[in-house]
């Protein structure tokens, strides 16, 4: 408890799934939370299940795509909680599973706008506030797909590879002023509704025992397990890490 008492993080993509698991571990372990996303109801949602438990939060709708909006939102959040410690760029869209031939510009656009330019955004935006504070904490959530390759959803894997290399990129730049910069890589974490189109149970467990079988350690992440990782980046316990790569993902890339 208390690993971030008295910081405040930023987390894009907040209202759902691991976002919304590094917002609510955030909140339990002391810090202020800036809830941002396009979800509105959900993202209200979130911090408000952060503030029943005592802890510190709100909102923000933002669109990370729109850099206006980001600064916007940012210095809102600075002059809400008087500071800003950490970021933790989480907001992605999957895209079309398509190979590169099949990809339309339109398609490719969309995802690079939200995964890559988002956390560009986002980041440039942070680093002056960070500066005023004397130091800070980036986190960028990348996936195994941007270290490994997959021959499906080409833009999506093209844009966390980009950002692996972002990190390690803004980590040099921000040394000197002790903002630190790391990624977190998730492997396959189970959403049982999300990744089946809602199906039957029975398709459920299947898609669970299918996907399970790829993994060393013969199970799926939870999304607590990457809220553990980047909480680990965000606290002062990671004070000479920066630059680094942390890959969740059971083994998977191992092999």
């Amino acid at each position: 408890m208390n690993r971030l008492q008295g910081k405040v993080a930023f987390v894009t993509g907040g209202a759902q799934r691991a976002g919304r698991a590094i917002c609510e571990l955030f909140g339990r372990e002391g810090a202020a939370v800036a809830v941002t996303d396009v979800a509105e109801s959900a993202g209200e949602a979130v911090a408000e299940a952060i503030r029943k438990e005592g802890g510190r939060a709100k909102f923000w709708r933002l669109d990370v795509s729109k850099e206006a909006e980001v600064e916007r939102v940012m210095s809102e959040v600075t002059q809400t909680y008087g500071r800003l410690d950490i970021l933790v760029n989480n907001a992605a869209i999957g895209g079309t599973d398509h190979s590169t031939h099949e990809v339309t510009e339109t398609e490719w656009d969309a995802v690079m706008a939200v995964d890559v330019k988002g956390a560009f955004f986002c980041t440039k935006h942070a680093v002056p506030h960070m500066r005023h504070v004397g130091a800070g904490s980036i986190v960028n959530i990348g996936s195994i797909y941007g270290i490994v390759g997959s021959p499906h959803f080409a833009p999506l894997h093209a844009s966390k590879g980009a950002l692996r290399i972002m990190t390690k990129t803004d980590a040099l730049a921000y040394a000197s002023d002790r903002i630190r910069v790391n990624a977190v890589h998730p492997g396959f974490i189970w959403t049982p509704d999300e990744q089946t189109g809602g199906g039957d149970s029975v398709n459920v467990e299947m898609a669970h025992e299918e996907t399970t079988k790829r993994h060393p350690l013969e199970a799926l992440g939870e999304a607590i397990d990457v809220a553990y990782g980047v909480l680990y980046f965000a606290s002062d316990e990671a004070k000479f890490v920066t630059g680094s790569e942390l890959v969740i993902d059971g083994g998977y890339t191992a092999r």
